[in-house]
């Protein structure tokens, strides 16, 4: 018998400076058994840092391989951006750029490797991948304090985010990685 997935709550208060986003934020996310904390922490940080109109966590999670793991579309459903985690294949990377015109990348091992083979395989479109690096430590941190209910506080400045957790701030910067 497959383990069932863990339902995990957010109440996030996002403050990003940086795109002028102040909002109380409020999901249920169903953690994957395949999925580990510093994915998930990865995946929700993500998806408050893309907050905007027809944002969503993919209909099958991190067990469907035809979608992301955040997708975000207009009012008729056409695809406007397709967001991933972690470290996507070149090879997928060349697909999805044909059918997406944004596509973005959070990543945290490896980035630099990532572009280098983005730019190796002659992904179409490569130069156009907005990829993003998680500094490790603050996804471990914030994966250690994971609960079934999670209140935190998410500033962003100048690409650093300021992640208040049960009093306890956890900081970071998210460095993008050029593509040529």
């Amino acid at each position: 018998m497959a383990l069932p997935a863990i339902m995990r709550k957010f109440e996030i208060a996002l403050a990003d400076s940086d795109r002028g986003v102040y909002e109380q934020l409020e999901w249920r996310v169903a953690q994957h058994p395949s999925e580990s904390e510093r994915y998930l922490v990865a995946r929700v940080l993500a998806r408050a840092l893309e907050h905007g109109d027809g944002l969503e966590f993919s209909k099958g999670g991190v067990s469907d391989d035809d979608e992301p793991a955040l997708v975000q579309r207009d009012l008729r459903g056409d695809l406007l951006a397709w967001i991933e985690i972690g470290s996507p294949t070149p090879d997928r990377l060349h697909k999805v750029t044909k059918q997406c015109k944004r596509v973005v990348i959070y990543a945290w091992k490896q980035p630099d490797e990532l572009a280098a083979a983005i730019v190796e395989r002659k992904t179409h479109r490569g130069e156009d991948i907005e990829l993003n690096a998680f500094p490790p430590e603050l996804l471990d941190a914030a994966a250690a304090k994971l609960d079934r209910t999670n209140k935190w506080d998410l500033a962003v400045t100048g690409g650093t985010l300021y992640l208040t957790i049960g009093g306890g701030l956890i900081e970071g910067a998210v460095r993008r990685v050029p593509i040529r």
